[in-house]
């Protein structure tokens, strides 16, 4: 008898709060940098092929892609945002930091480059970094496109300034971090963080996966884009935050959030200035985690390993001033030109998401247009 009603009990509950249904097409925005813009056009080109997302995952760059889609459904208006005064302001707005000193981040570089060891010490990410930004991005606070879910990728610091500079060990630094809605928080409930795969290594990120709903996705993006040594850390709520690099591919997250995952197949990371800062911070390969998340199976694949060809100029890059002994950035010289690079940059997600959604072969690494030792098979 006390087994029956203990049955019966819990099925009434589970009645009343069913899990929820998972969504049917989940797009990864995975990165960007300053190249965000593609993003919307392989958003645009989803639609009109009828392969729109009902969940968009993003992280860093793709993240402020992630709210202007999370804004309007519209296509046109997307590009509105992207090519918005206000945008362009903002990134005329970052200023080189204190420490952008060029000798000294090459000194750093150095030292990273030739230290094996991951993480091996807590990193400054409150006073080591290349340039100064505008606390919030001019991106709307509210979600009003109710076609798609946004959830964007941050990485919650699990130190303070007091521990900067010691001896790491085996203590985890930072906790990958899901800003979304109540859904995909149901969703998620419970996923530990695709690094607790020993396949990883001794990093750096903790095994638990923290989910945060009722932040403006404007601020989660703020947050995602904060890439370690170029922008610093972000204070919110109760903690400080890193950005989507915790995450950069998150796959994993995609496939407990959707029954399908649209993704990118990227370009690698170069071997003298990325790969160390993911190690040094991270303790992390970013090259082995791509290719592993480039060799999974996914439902569409977009190829954008040719993007540092295909737009070379039509981005913002670091420039050096020898005179000055500075870091900054090349923004756009004017408002005409930075519209320029939104709309080549949009064109090009079109084309490579028209690309992929047309194609009628399943996806083979051998039809991606860069492929090398360090982003090509699994890991």
């Amino acid at each position: 008898m006390m087994i029956t009603m203990w049955y019966f009990t819990s099925m009434t509950l589970q009645e009343k709060t069913p899990y929820p249904e998972k969504f049917q097409r989940c797009m990864v925005l995975a990165g960007g940098g300053f190249r965000f813009g593609l993003y919307l056009g392989m958003y645009a080109a989803a639609r009109e092929t009828g392969n729109a997302p009902d969940v968009v995952l993003a992280s860093c760059g793709g993240a402020i892609a992630a709210s202007m889609i999370g804004a309007t459904s519209d296509p046109a208006e997307q590009k509105g945002l992207l090519e918005a005064p206000e945008m362009y302001r903002f990134w005329q707005q970052i200023k080189s930091a204190r420490g952008a000193g060029i000798l000294r981040a090459l000194g750093n570089a150095a030292r990273r480059k030739f230290s094996r060891r991951p993480a091996p010490v807590i990193p400054d990410l409150f006073h080591d970094y290349l340039f100064e930004v505008p606390a919030l991005l001019p991106l709307p606070t509210t979600c009003a496109n109710h076609d798609v879910s946004i959830a964007i990728i941050g990485g919650k610091l699990l130190f303070d300034q007091t521990h900067v500079g010691q001896a790491r060990g085996a203590r985890k630094l930072f906790a990958e971090t899901v800003f979304c809605d109540p859904h995909c928080a149901a969703l998620l409930q419970g996923t530990r963080s695709p690094f607790a795969d020993a396949r990883w290594g001794e990093h750096a990120i903790a095994e638990q996966l923290l989910l945060e709903t009722g932040t403006p996705s404007g601020v989660a993006a703020r947050i995602s884009i904060a890439d370690m040594f170029y922008f610093r850390c972000v204070e919110h709520a109760s903690g400080h935050y890193i950005g989507g690099v915790v995450d950069l591919f998150p796959i994993e997250v995609a496939r407990a959030l959707a029954d399908h995952v649209m993704i990118e197949f990227k370009q690698s990371f170069d071997q003298t200035y990325s790969i160390p800062a993911w190690r040094s911070v991270l303790g992390l390969d970013g090259n082995q985690r791509l290719r592993y998340v480039n060799g999974q199976p996914v439902d569409f694949r977009f190829d954008t390993s040719d993007i540092s060809d295909a737009l070379a100029t039509e981005t913002t890059s670091k420039k050096l001033d020898w005179l000055h002994n500075r870091i900054g950035l090349a923004i756009p010289a004017s408002y005409d030109l930075y519209r320029q690079y939104m709309r080549a940059q949009w064109q090009y997600g079109y084309e490579r998401g028209m690309e992929a959604f047309r194609r009628k072969e399943a996806y083979q690494e051998s039809t991606m247009r860069q492929v090398d030792r360090h982003n090509g098979g699994c890991a």
